[in-house]
């Protein structure tokens, strides 16, 4: 009786799940589509796609801007890269960073410091907040630069020169034929 029990409660289950709404926003929350969200940078896809998709699309730089989102490459502790919107500029070489599943899976942190540690100072390795010890990461991280929310700005166009015969004279009559 009781192995009765068990199977009709396991199939009472089952039918009721049918019923059930899982929220779209169930899972685990990923740097990409949150990126997305908080910069209005419409790119899709695996972080370390971001900055190759910006190209021609968005401008980007190596400049931190309110806003931009800074594209981390792809590394040995990052397969896929990383992107994270720029909250605040501190100075030339610190900012503050909103971004998702960096410290802690799927959770979302808001104006964390990262600093540019890059020999040339154009944030291409970068050290990040990381909240499990209470600081700056212990490593740095490769980066391609900002790509900021604006469009590419258009190369100004070339004047066109367009020659006009007059058609008088014998070139009138030339053309007539």
């Amino acid at each position: 009786m009781f192995a009765g029990f068990r199977a009709f409660f396991a199939a009472s289950v089952l039918a009721l799940s049918a019923f059930v709404a899982v929220p779209a926003t169930a899972g685990t929350l990923q740097c990409a589509p949150f990126a997305r969200q908080v910069s209005g940078i419409d790119l899709h896809g695996n972080a370390n796609t971001w900055w190759g998709q910006a190209d021609g699309r968005y401008d980007r730089g190596h400049e931190p801007r309110v806003g931009a989102v800074l594209a981390f490459a792809s590394s040995r502790s990052m397969p896929v890269g990383h992107v994270a919107m720029v909250s605040k500029v501190v100075g030339d070489r610190e900012v503050l960073l909103t971004h998702a599943n960096w410290s802690y899976r799927g959770g979302i942190e808001r104006d964390v410091r990262a600093i540019d540690v890059s020999p040339n100072n154009d944030w291409t390795d970068v050290r990040v907040w990381y909240g499990p010890i209470g600081g700056l990461g212990l490593r740095s991280n490769p980066a391609k630069g900002f790509i900021y929310a604006s469009a590419p700005k258009a190369a100004e166009p070339m004047p066109v020169r367009i020659a006009m015969a007059e058609n008088t004279g014998a070139a009138a009559r030339r053309a007539a034929f």
